[in-house]
């Protein structure tokens, strides 16, 4: 009788994940967001940025299909997964200041984030997932939510270090962009010590299957899950793009800090958008408030040479909308995929989905920076809506399906 109970969740498990999710990604961006000072002290390009983007975002990929490969979370307890990551994390993202203006350790500093992120990220959803089962289209809301915020925490840091230095930035010996990084460090070190004291294994969790090739060929061939995944990819030619992005076009009308002020805002809108659309998801369904969203995504990007000239009020207002719905659909194609997969291969669905959907992340980075700097945002932007608009077409038939 005792063995059939279910385990209370202690009501911490949630708000520490969620916590420890921001700390542990704010390593993501953390370059992106000093990349105006390393401009100045290294006079690197600003094309330098998306090279490191894509070199985190491709660390992630290669950590994500050895995490799952060796099945780590699985031989060992998820909390101390997470805690190794977030310290190792912590440490090579402080390792940048070693850089001395070096690109290729910079790139390799990047790299090494990346691989670190896998467990985190990835983890820490395993964790919340092996918890709230029954809840898990808001749960993952919350969750993806804390990811966004904490890709935009460093804007905050620097735009924080900024204002507090005043101009203590000219001063010689004073590089605010280091304390940046280094409280970025302190804090996702801070979110592993976190999991590891405040929230225990779930001594039911299911143990994940052995990662199959063939979940491959799924991904293709079974009609729902297809719309499903190429909606993601649709998604996430668009997503980091913008991430990237952001500070180039904010730049185009604000100066100083007040740039790394509103990229934290529009790169965290992100939250509001994967929060309120767990919350719809039980009345609109996960597919409909995927579409919903996507399709106002593109719109931006298609309104971007309009909105560029707008006055300041409409451009700040177009760009928290965006950053809203850019990432508010994130979760529900999660969900979707995890719904729509066998159950036998939802792992190795989810795994290659994932690192398929980085790898078309990179690519896009690489094109839309190179071209920023080659043309006019005005001409550059409207193109990121090719991504959502195959997105859309292929999540159609999720919705036809929900009506029917």
């Amino acid at each position: 009788m005792l063995a059939s109970m279910s385990i209370a969740v202690p009501r911490r498990i949630l708000p520490v994940i969620v916590l420890s999710q921001f700390a542990g990604t704010s390593l993501w961006f953390a370059v992106n967001a000093v990349m105006p000072d390393l401009n100045r002290a290294w006079g690197m390009p600003v094309a330098t940025v998306g090279m490191l983007t894509s070199a985190v975002q491709l660390g992630f990929v290669a950590g994500t299909l050895v995490f799952a490969l060796l099945m780590l979370a699985d031989r060992f307890p998820p909390p101390r997964v997470f805690l190794v990551c977030s310290l190792l994390g912590a440490i090579v993202n402080a390792s940048m200041l070693l850089a001395q203006g070096q690109l290729w350790l910079l790139a390799a500093s990047r790299f090494g984030v990346g691989i670190l992120l896998a467990g985190i990220y990835p983890v820490g959803m395993k964790i919340a997932a092996s918890w709230y089962r029954e809840k898990l289209g808001a749960v993952m809301g919350v969750l993806i939510g804390a990811l966004v915020l904490g890709t935009a925490l460093p804007h905050g840091l620097r735009a924080l270090a900024g204002e507090s230095a005043g101009d203590l930035g000219s001063l010689p010996g004073h590089a605010p962009w280091q304390a940046v990084v280094i409280g970025v460090s302190l804090l996702a070190a801070l979110g592993g010590l976190a999991t590891a004291l405040l929230v225990p294994a779930n001594p039911k969790a299911v143990r994940g299957a052995r990662i199959t090739p063939a979940a491959l060929g799924l991904i293709w061939t079974d009609r729902k899950l297809r719309a499903s995944v190429f909606g993601y990819f649709g998604h996430m030619w668009e997503l980091y793009a913008f991430i990237v992005l952001v500070p180039l076009v904010l730049a185009t009308r604000l100066n100083g800090s007040a740039v790394s002020a509103a990229a934290f805002c529009a790169i965290g809108a992100g939250f509001i958008g994967c929060v309120g659309g767990g919350l719809m998801v039980r009345r609109w369904g996960s597919a409909r408030v995927a579409y919903v969203q996507l399709a106002t995504s593109a719109a931006c990007c298609v309104a971007s040479p309009l909105m560029l000239e707008a006055p300041v009020p409409v451009f700040i207002g177009w760009l928290l909308l965006w950053g809203a719905t850019v990432a508010g659909d994130s979760p529900q194609f999660s969900t979707l995929t995890a719904q729509n997969a066998p159950p036998a291969v939802v792992g190795s669905v989810l795994t290659f989905t994932n690192c398929i959907g980085f790898a078309i992340s990179v690519v896009s980075i690489e094109l839309f920076v190179r071209a920023a700097q080659a043309w006019p945002l005005g001409q550059v932007l409207p193109l990121l809506a090719v991504g959502p608009a195959l997105g859309l077409w292929m999540l159609s038939p999720l919705l036809r399906e929900r009506r029917n």
